[in-house]
């Protein structure tokens, strides 16, 4: 990669252990809104002879007194500037000695919310990557690992930090962290809160207090939360055989949070969206994100607060392994081979973009300017892919030892990718040198597949070719496991899936001894993220969404089918009659999955029409795009009217609402249904649905419908008279009207919106709400008059002194602008170098929209 010489860029072969070894950490709190003090004692020990110490720490803090074992240093002995504080080396004592400091900071002015930071009344902390600078002066890297001792001084009536409570009284609470841990995963919280509670015996026997923390009224709806947190306790004993290690585990809902969650040590701080549900307000996709993020975030425990990153060069080490354990756990949970596809249909929309775009960078990149611009796709989804090719290339066994090996040599350690490749090469002996390759090299791989048949053998012949990214022009090549099954004439498997295992350029495999040519059933369960090629005809696909018996792989034949229509259509050829003959078939199979049977009803996006389209070589046009999907959906209606309602009428889930798998797989089948028949029948079921449904799942559904069809005004006042005060409804009410919009209207409609007091444009729910409703028209917001880019840039401007954060990761909508035509490009660069010439641009903001511009020239 091409160093970037810049003052604000950080690099990983500058990487070097911190001078200091952290011994303990003592902190003292006493809040308040404007004026929290901060007293922290740190006991340091010289790691090698004498160096200043250096300390991170933002301009925002007050200094009121430093001292160093009880005394002040020399007025010329300590120097900061707006991002940290240096005590020279001559300051210090030749051993052990404590720093001791005391700064006032204001969590009222906090609205970037990152430190200490007020929400709605509550106090609360968001610590990662950098947010503890914020709070008090520290060496605020993932190696300085301490335990913590915590004092919090306040009057309101629930104190909680890490660790175990050591006292707990009327306007004081003392919190003990015995496991060493970086500043990024400190917490605390303040305010009135109730708690959910639950206990949980491990299995050696320790029994484990369980809270879950909410305002005041919503305790009906936390239930499910601590149900799924007691799932993921016992499943990563039974899977991993790791077992908590505290006497208390607590999480908190917020209302004001610009990530998911937060893995704190022994304190998960929640955005409330991932942890509040019933049936009244949450969705099934809701339901099974807060499984999902509540597992991911316990599962943090150990694969990464026991086991942290050494610098956030290696942050998916513990972000993408923990993606895939918490992929495995939901795998268990509900259906596996729809939570595959759902996983690789979320790779493809996100991370291929990335990968594809300026903003594209490896698993581990070699360089950053603001770290919190890399909690990215490439880092999670990706990151997660790898480990699940090294699982399959090591088999069960050999992962399970690799990992036992892992948590035994470094826990209590801040490891490295080095690290981890090393206990896998220990543990199974083999050599993981071009393997690592994924780690480094950005980009998706392009696999081409040819075959040859002669004689009864046939012969599969590959080429892997990685596509140049910033920084990175030459790729060589990277082991990539493809598995393979084939499929006789008469649609029975002749050949079980094979693990081929490819590490050239150019690569044969040959299968002897058969009967007929059979038709391959290629990179199954998607087993490595690459895109695929090969010379296949629509008759052939639709054999393989026929006959083929690996989920992905046969849902895969279907996309495919689809995407091939759908590309045609848009540039005016004709196309689509043997998806839609093979949809229909598969519509009736009875014995598959009912939610399996959805995905495949619903065709691919528009923004996964336009990559296809880009990647071919072609410039999409977002509106014959959008109109190609229009007339393909319709064309699918009317083929199937009378299939479509018996499935609508038969995949009523009879009695109360639940969450559980089996039904909300029936009623994703049936919603899928009326999507299509919305289509042709002008939307009285939709209506009738909305109308008399208790559950938000159907009634999202159809108002989704409604608002499609120009026709959600009803039920639009409906739902916002019955939820205006539910702020999680109400951020469904903000998103659903630009996404669903008739792409015309999208822009007029969210501006519409964007001016209603409600639109509390300072909360990142609400504002991700209506921004990203509208980047997800894809047709409204790449409006050929640009008033779609003009619109976003607005409002990233605005947020971007206030949250930098936010601004910098919804600035991605752009992230696409150099693929459409000549018009298009102009306009979204205008919005883009509007933004890159703003007065006091942050660095994050800065950062992102400096490297989309670079990628149009």
């Amino acid at each position: 990669m091409t160093r970037t010489d810049s003052p604000d860029r950080q690099f990983l072969a500058d990487y070097r252990p911190y001078p200091f070894i952290l011994e303990q950490t003592r902190l003292e709190f006493t809040l308040a809104p404007d004026a929290t003090r901060v007293r922290a004692d740190l006991t340091f020990r010289p790691r090698n002879g004498s160096e200043d110490l250096l300390l991170d720490g933002g301009k925002n803090l007050h200094l009121i007194s430093l001292t160093i074992d009880g005394r002040e240093p020399a007025a010329d002995q300590v120097t900061r500037d707006d991002e940290r504080l240096v005590i020279a080396a001559a300051a210090l004592p030749d051993g052990q000695f404590t720093l001791a400091t005391e700064v006032e900071i204001n969590p009222s002015a906090n609205t970037a919310f990152e430190g200490l930071y007020i929400s709605n009344g509550m106090f609360c902390t968001q610590c990662e990557a950098e947010g503890f600078r914020h709070i008090t002066f520290y060496p605020d890297r993932p190696d300085v690992m301490a335990p913590f001792q915590v004092t919090i001084h306040s009057d309101q009536p629930v104190l909680l930090s890490n660790g175990n409570p050591v006292r707990q009284e009327e306007g004081l609470a003392e919190w003990h962290d015995p496991w060493p841990k970086p500043a990024y995963l400190f917490a605390l919280v303040a305010g009135d809160l109730v708690a959910i509670e639950d206990r949980f015996t491990t299995a050696s026997g320790r029994d484990v207090a369980l809270n879950v923390w909410v305002r005041p009224g919503d305790e009906d709806r936390a239930g499910f939360a601590m149900e799924s947190l007691i799932k993921s306790m016992k499943w990563d004993e039974d899977v991993y055989r790791r077992e908590y290690d505290l006497d208390v585990f607590n999480i908190v809902a917020v209302d004001d949070f610009n990530m998911g969650a937060m893995e704190n040590k022994g304190l998960n701080i929640f955005n409330s969206k991932l942890v509040l549900a019933s049936p009244e307000t949450a969705t099934d996709a809701d339901y099974e994100r807060i499984e999902s993020v509540i597992a991911h975030e316990y599962f943090h425990n150990w694969t990464g607060n026991r086991i942290t990153c050494r610098d956030w060069f290696q942050l998916c080490l513990k972000e993408g392994l923990t993606v895939f354990r918490d992929q495995q756990f939901t795998s268990d949970m509900r259906s596996a081979s729809v939570k595959r596809i759902g996983d690789v249909q979320a790779l493809r929309a996100r991370q291929f973009r990335e990968d594809q775009g300026p903003l594209a960078h490896p698993v581990r990149p070699e360089e950053y300017e603001e770290i919190n611009n890399f909690y990215t796709a490439t880092v999670y989804e990706k990151g997660a892919e790898v480990i699940g090719m090294l699982k399959r290339l090591v088999g069960d066994d050999g992962y399970a030892r690799a990992l036992d090996l892992y948590f035994k040599r470094h826990d209590g350690e801040a490891a490295t990718i080095e690290d981890w490749l090393k206990v896998f090469e220990d543990a199974t002996g083999r050599d993981l040198t071009q393997f690592k390759r994924w780690y480094t090299d950005a980009g998706t791989p392009r696999l081409t597949m040819r075959e040859t048949w002669e004689n009864g053998r046939l012969t599969l012949h590959f080429t892997q070719h990685t596509p140049p990214t910033p920084g990175q022009n030459d790729k060589p090549p990277r082991v990539i496991p493809i598995a393979v099954g084939l499929i006789g004439p008469n649609g029975d498997e002749i050949e079980p899936t094979r693990m081929l295992e490819m590490s050239e350029a150019k690569q044969e495999f040959s299968f002897d001894g058969l009967g007929a040519r059979p038709v391959v059933s290629a990179l199954r369960g998607f087993s490595a993220p690459v895109i695929l090629e090969r010379n296949i005809d629509d008759a052939t696909r639709a054999f393989l969404l026929a006959h083929d018996t690996d989920p992905f792989a046969r849902w895969e034949a279907g996309r495919e089918l689809a995407l091939h229509a759908l590309t045609a259509l848009s540039q005016g050829q004709e196309g689509g009659a043997d998806y839609i003959g093979a949809i229909g078939q598969l519509a009736t199979d009875e014995d598959a999955d009912p939610a399996f049977r959805a995905l495949c009803l619903n065709l691919p996006g528009e923004e996964e029409i336009a990559t296809r389209l880009y990647a071919a070589g072609a410039i999409p046009d977002p509106d014959a795009i959008h109109d190609a999907r229009n007339r393909l959906a319709r064309r699918m209606a009317e083929t199937h009217a009378n299939l479509l309602s018996a499935i609508y009428d038969q995949m009523v889930v009879p009695g109360p609402y639940s969450p559980d798998a089996d039904s909300a797989a029936r009623r994703a089948l049936r919603i899928s249904a009326l999507g299509l028949l919305t289509r042709i029948d002008g939307g009285e079921r939709a209506e009738v649905l909305f109308g008399i449904t208790s559950n938000m799942t159907e009634r999202m559904a159809a108002l989704i419908c409604l608002v499609r069809r120009g026709r959600g005004g009803v039920a639009l006042s409906a739902l916002h008279d019955q939820f205006k005060d539910n702020r999680l409804v109400m951020d469904k009410w903000f998103t659903v009207q630009p996404m669903a919009a008739p792409p015309a209207d999208a822009i007029a409609i969210a501006r519409q919106l964007s001016e209603r007091r409600d639109f509390d444009w300072k909360n990142p729910n609400r504002f991700r709400a209506l921004l990203g409703g509208l980047a997800a028209n894809h047709a409204g917001f790449h409006a050929a008059d640009g008033k779609g880019y003009d619109f976003l840039a607005e409002w990233l401007m605005k947020m971007d002194p206030i949250n930098p954060q936010i601004a910098a990761r919804m600035s991605t909508a752009f992230e696409t602008w150099p693929r459409y035509d000549e018009n298009r490009r102009k306009r979204a660069l205008a919005a883009l170098e509007r933004m890159a010439a703003m007065k006091g641009i942050s660095r994050n903001l800065r950062e992102m929209v400096t490297r989309m511009i670079a990628a149009g020239k």
